[in-house]
């Protein structure tokens, strides 16, 4: 495994980060202490999770993948040896059944305590802000339409400053965002730099994979000058990059057969692009997963990609895409399709 350090922070993190979404929806707690258990083995020290996990969330499944790595951290011990990233969700129809006050001052705080309470640890190493509260596009919208309406109003500095106090509460150490523009971005980071007492955003969780390269367009460029790493998720878009959906397949429990309304990946374009990307990897005999997750490895501004899975076979290709170096044929390949069918799954 290769380790790197989070920007602005003293976390060593691995260069794979074990996501945990399908655990208490598509996985049991028994597949997911397995999970845990092999990607520790392989030097996966970095495990993403969120309040609003397992999705699609349920009102009655609600933070159930929080109480299933608590409990692994009560029963094995291993709270030492795992940097811990959660998030609070955003206000949206689907999370009213956690709270619809958005990223208030006691929103934040209550978030933060009960993430504390059912991971059953003292601090959360890194905590994102799930996705805006401000109406904007993300998860998947192509245009920016403009409203003023309930969203609108900057409270950047209060949601820091509320941060910053969970920080020397000892509750939380360092900060990131998700789902972010640039924009949104370089607010949090300028308000940070205004008002240094505040605490810095040290990492951005946004999309990013063959399908979806958006994250160039603008905030490539201020990852590398701004010092804000990515970590991206979906590199693989929801398993379609594995391939398995070739061919109009719909293999059983797989993601998007189960959950069909997860079509964010599934366009036209993007299978083509899919099929395009499938025949270059057998090409330099490649799996396509594995050249899929190296690309993402490669990039500058990547420090530590998301993989999920649902068995440990799927887990075990992915964590190995770690050693897989891709040679310029490959990456002017990836390229040459990039060009003809560019972000086919934003």
């Amino acid at each position: 495994m290769k380790y790197v350090k989070l920007p602005h922070t003293n976390l060593e993190v691995s260069q794979i980060c074990l996501g945990t979404m399908t655990w208490g929806r598509q996985n049991n707690i028994d597949d997911a202490f397995k999970q845990m258990n092999y990607a520790l083995e392989q030097g996966v020290n970095f495990f993403d999770t969120a309040e609003l996990y397992p999705v699609p969330a349920k009102a009655e499944l609600y933070a159930e993948t929080e109480k299933i790595i608590g409990k692994w951290f009560k029963e094995t011990g291993n709270r030492d040896n795992i940097i811990i990233a959660s998030k609070i969700a955003g206000k949206a129809d689907f999370t009213k059944h956690i709270r619809t006050t958005g990223f208030q001052k006691e929103a934040l705080i209550t978030a933060v305590e009960n993430s504390l309470k059912r991971l059953q640890t003292d601090v959360i190493d890194l905590y994102q802000l799930h996705w805006p509260e401000r109406q904007t596009n993300y998860f998947g919208q192509r245009g920016y339409e403009h409203k003023i309406n309930d969203f609108w109003e900057d409270n950047i500095h209060q949601v820091l400053d509320t941060l910053g106090d969970l920080v020397n509460d000892g509750k939380i150490k360092h900060i990131g965002l998700s789902n972010e523009t640039p924009w949104g971005t370089m607010r949090f980071l300028e308000e940070s730099k205004v008002h240094r007492r505040l605490p810095r955003m040290s990492t951005i969780q946004n999309p990013y994979s063959l399908l979806n390269r958006t994250f160039e367009v603008g905030l490539a460029e201020i990852s590398m000058r701004e010092d804000i790493a990515l970590i991206p998720y979906s590199p693989l878009g929801f398993g379609v990059l594995s391939g398995k959906y070739l061919g109009g397949l719909q293999p059983a429990n797989a993601r998007v057969t189960l959950f069909p309304n997860y079509n964010r990946y599934s366009g036209e374009n993007a299978q083509k692009a899919t099929q395009m990307y499938c025949d270059l990897a057998r090409e330099h005999s490649l799996s396509l997963p594995q050249m899929a997750l190296a690309y993402v490895n490669s990039r500058p501004f990547v420090k530590s990609t998301i993989i999920g899975a649902t068995n440990l076979k799927q887990l075990e290709e992915n964590i190995g895409s770690v050693n897989v170096k891709l040679t310029d044929e490959v990456l002017e390949g990836i390229e040459a399709i990039h060009k003809q069918i560019p972000n086919p799954a934003p």
